[in-house]
């Protein structure tokens, strides 16, 4: 994958740049496994803004992606086209399969149009195979596994990530995550084969701030910049500091370095945390 920039013909274009999308081989998706969708826009049911910031954007059709595979058990499938995904940083790719059904799936990173792929407790180990986490030897990279065996992949699903396998004892597997984190999961979890495609996602400079709102982002307000009644951090005449110790939200939390994180029933299987190297306990 390659990204491009642009001359600086304005100040916005200067450090502005894009994906090539080199991999794409397939503009317009397929019709059957689209459908539209009504953009929430940040609102609950009540129509109150619950999740600040969203709106806007342009009009998308959401790709109807199979994260489980589990419906295609030991059925070969061909890929056929890597496609763009305006709903997800990664590509997606069509695969058609021997029973005549087409699916969309994450693309792997650096799989080619016409590559056969399996799903299976067991398969060949190469790139796209999806199969349980107790067959995949140790060390190799994963993406799109399984939290709890039959939901489907649920993690590792974003541009270029990737986890990787660090050992299988008893009725779990280790899983090195993304973050650094190490944690156990059920060794009959799927999980697929090689890291997620467009790993040069975080390299893109978007430039302006209404490329922004063509993804649907509104923008955001500096909590200082507000009146007292709106925010802590609002008031006073011309730019004043905070005025209290630590940042705060916009509903009195502490903002910076204050643990929220609830003890939880999945605490049981991380092994190291992110953080510190060392498991915490949840605290």
């Amino acid at each position: 994958m390659g990204f491009k920039k642009y001359k600086a013909t304005t100040p916005s274009r200067r450090f502005m740049s894009s994906n090539t999308f080199e991999e794409i081989t397939k503009s317009k998706p397929e019709k059957r496994l689209t459908k539209s969708f009504k953009r929430q826009a940040g609102r609950n049911n009540q129509g109150k803004i619950t999740v600040r910031h969203q709106g806007g954007g342009h009009k998308q059709l959401y790709r109807m992606v199979d994260f489980s595979q589990r419906a295609k058990i030991n059925i070969p499938g061909k890929v056929v086209a890597i496609e763009y995904d305006p709903n997800r940083t990664c590509f997606i790719m069509l695969v058609n399969y021997k029973d005549g059904d087409k699916r969309y799936h994450i693309a792997p990173d650096q799989i080619k149009v016409g590559t056969q792929i399996t799903t299976g407790d067991k398969g060949e180990i190469k790139i796209g195979n999806r199969m349980a986490l107790k067959s995949i030897p140790v060390g190799f990279e994963i993406h799109n596994i399984e939290l709890n065996k039959g939901r489907g992949g649920q993690i590792v699903r974003s541009a270029g990530s990737k986890a990787r396998v660090i050992a299988v004892e008893g009725t779990h597997a280790q899983i090195q995550m993304p973050s650094g984190e190490t944690r156990l999961i059920d060794k009959n979890c799927y999980a697929t084969i090689g890291a997620v495609s467009n790993p040069d996602n975080s390299n893109i400079k978007l430039g302006k701030a209404g490329r922004k709102r063509w993804m649907g982002w509104r923008p955001e307000v500096r909590g200082k910049a507000m009146n007292p009644i709106d925010h802590p951090h609002g008031g006073g005449e011309g730019n004043q500091p905070t005025g209290m110790p630590g940042p705060k939200t916009p509903w009195g939390m502490p903002a910076l370095g204050f643990k929220t994180r609830k003890r939880k029933y999945s605490d049981q299987f991380i092994i190291k945390r992110k953080t510190d190297g060392k498991f915490s306990g949840g605290k």
